[in-house]
């Protein structure tokens, strides 16, 4: 059977664009169980809670909810919270793990697709922003989505 090419996206953390600035992305393998690849493959995932640690010179993404999967056993059935190790380069690790020392660092899973048949996540360095970094945030996206609105109308009654 021909394996399936390309991405499929099963989760997008969309919060997390809003509540950090985004450093360095780095995509990586998860470590999971037959049936989370089941429930995975149904698209039934979320990201909003979880985030990424380094121990022990290994990566771990933790409190990303994967529900069971329905039509698994009892014997197979696994944890819907459970921590799963990520799979990253040595290099890629000693990395994060020298950005995380700065002050106010925090690793986040951006998003969670597969890619050629592997489940990966594609996780992120990030900064936490305050309140008026938010609101600065929505009014250039306002600002922008009213320079569009206004070239769209000039150039619909130009004629």
């Amino acid at each position: 059977m021909p394996r399936k090419t390309g991405e499929a996206m099963i989760a997008q953390n969309k919060k997390a664009r809003h509540d950090y600035h985004i450093g360095d992305t780095f995509e990586a393998g998860l470590v999971l169980t037959g049936t989370e690849v089941k429930s995975l493959r149904k698209g039934r995932a979320t990201l909003v809670d979880a985030y990424a640690t380094i121990d022990g010179g290994e990566a771990w993404l933790i409190n990303a909810n994967i529900p069971e999967y329905e039509f698994g056993s009892w014997r197979g059935s696994h944890a819907a919270r459970r921590t799963r190790k990520l799979l990253l380069h040595k290099k890629e690790i000693a990395k994060m793990a020298r950005e995380l020392e700065g002050a106010a660092t925090t690793l986040i899973p951006l998003s969670l697709y597969f890619k050629d048949g592997y489940a990966k996540v594609e996780i992120a360095v990030a900064t936490g922003k305050k309140d008026w970094d938010k609101r600065q945030t929505i009014r250039e996206r306002e600002a922008d989505r009213e320079a569009q609105r206004a070239m769209a109308h000039r150039n619909r009654y130009r004629r």
